[in-house]
């Protein structure tokens, strides 16, 4: 990698952070005179250091290292919107996002951040959704025991119960994942709740 690259890259996410060189250099231990020289593509920064300047910067080396800073606005709609396959099957809610994620991860700005979110709240979803139905059927099976009998009117209500749910949480996360489009064409930043952050940095 070429050192005005990285001198680009470096000098880009320190600005993106809100640091000045003197808070940078303080942050990641190194001397302001190692950041400017690194900045001014003067120098190609040891192992140890671009895990120093990475960690301060709030991103990981390989990041700040094979990153392109590229911004494509079509794909991050795209993946946030492929999400919708859901409406097809739950599973796919998840597997289709992360599978454009993963091709493209590291590669483009703000993409780390809008994979992890859209991904969480589609795990987040799908779970909240079969706890529903499974919650359901056990209320079920407990009014079963309780009274020995099932009775027409309270499977009725069962069924209804199920088709409501479905429908509510359906619209919601459509909802949300259209919301999110039109934040993305926006240039803001997307807001997905509630989500579990079963996938971190």
């Amino acid at each position: 990698m070429k050192n005005g690259n990285l001198a680009k890259r470096v000098k880009e996410l320190r600005k993106r952070n809100g640091l000045s060189q003197e808070a940078l250099a303080e942050n990641s231990g190194l001397s302001l005179r190692t950041i400017q020289r690194i900045e001014n593509g003067e120098t190609q920064p040891t192992g140890d250091t671009l895990k120093r300047i990475a960690k301060a910067l709030n991103v990981t080396p390989n990041e700040l290292v094979d990153w392109t800073i590229m911004e494509d606005k079509g794909f991050l709609k795209a993946l946030n919107l492929s999400a919708l396959t859901f409406l097809f099957f739950p599973i796919l809610g998840i597997l289709v996002p992360l599978i454009m994620w993963i091709s493209k991860k590291d590669k483009l700005k703000a993409l780390n951040k809008l994979g992890r979110d859209v991904i969480n709240f589609e795990i987040t979803w799908t779970v909240l959704l079969f706890l529903g139905f499974l919650l359901n059927a056990a209320y079920m099976a407990y009014y079963w025991e309780t009274n020995g009998v099932v009775s027409a009117s309270s499977i009725l209500t069962s069924v209804r119960f199920n088709m409501f749910f479905l429908i509510f949480m359906y619209l919601f996360n459509l909802v949300f994942v259209i919301f999110n489009t039109v934040l993305i064409a926006r240039d803001k930043e997307v807001r997905y709740f509630p989500k579990i952050n079963f996938i971190r940095k």
